[in-house]
């Protein structure tokens, strides 16, 4: 009980280098390191699923990035540019970007082809069926991607730790080893593994949200899947 009167103890959770300033810190570097994964991930992701092409190379070297070393690249960065949290939150979302990018271009890629091509026979454009067919489809694998892309920052995020000047949950895990303050490195250890399991399950019941929305509106897809296509009107007519 003893290495837990750290995390339970109220003077921990404040001043500068407290553990609301860290937890804070920790959400900051991996919320903004996501967001940049999906500013780059999710447009490409949605161009590959949308034309096929490409698929192979930039998924593949998308792949690859998983087995950087996230420690050795962030001293590379840190060593070339300089020390604060910016190349820090560059390589977090680098680390983003693989399950972001493959889990869009493969929502897009499965799904359903029928309603893709009764949406294309309605007359829709490529970005009309990309945005109104395509992507509500894949958006259960795109959260899924997600979710991967967010624990894997949350938990790497602790690595900061090793650039000078920089906080959140890692600096509370490093500064409490020295002295053996096993305390500390608990209550860091902890708030990790709490925050992933939070922002996991939060982004599981919006993503169940959205299946829900689409269960919730099948005459929409019906109607796309079972419309007839100009050219079977004309066939219809013939045949009257």
């Amino acid at each position: 009980m003893s290495y837990l009167q750290y995390l339970f103890d109220p003077n921990s959770w404040t001043g500068s280098g407290g553990l609301g300033i860290r937890v804070g810190q920790h959400l900051l570097y991996s919320l903004i390191a996501v967001a940049i994964a999906a500013v780059i991930g999710v447009p490409i992701g949605m161009l590959i699923g949308h034309t096929r092409r490409g698929r192979v190379i930039v998924l593949g070297l998308a792949n690859s990035f998983r087995a950087i070393p996230t420690l050795g690249l962030l001293i590379l960065v840190v060593l070339l540019t300089q020390t604060s949290w910016i190349p820090v939150v560059c390589v977090l979302g680098v680390l983003a970007l693989p399950p972001l990018l493959t889990g869009t271009a493969t929502g897009i890629m499965q799904a359903d082809q029928e309603a893709v091509r009764a949406a294309r026979g309605l007359g829709m454009s490529g970005g009309q069926v990309l945005m109104r067919v395509e992507m509500p489809l894949a958006m259960p694998l795109v959260i899924a991607g997600l979710r991967s892309a967010t624990l894997q920052v949350i938990a790497t995020a602790t690595v900061a730790a090793y650039v000078p000047g920089v906080g959140g949950l890692g600096r509370t895990i490093l500064d409490g080893i020295p002295p053996r303050n096993y305390g500390e490195v608990l209550a860091g250890a902890i708030l990790v593994a709490v925050l992933a399991i939070v922002i996991d399950i939060v982004l599981a019941l919006v993503g169940r949200s959205f299946s829900r929305h689409l269960r919730l509106k099948p005459p929409r897809l019906t109607a796309l899947t079972t419309a007839p296509t100009p050219a079977a009107e004309e066939q219809e007519q013939a045949a009257a």
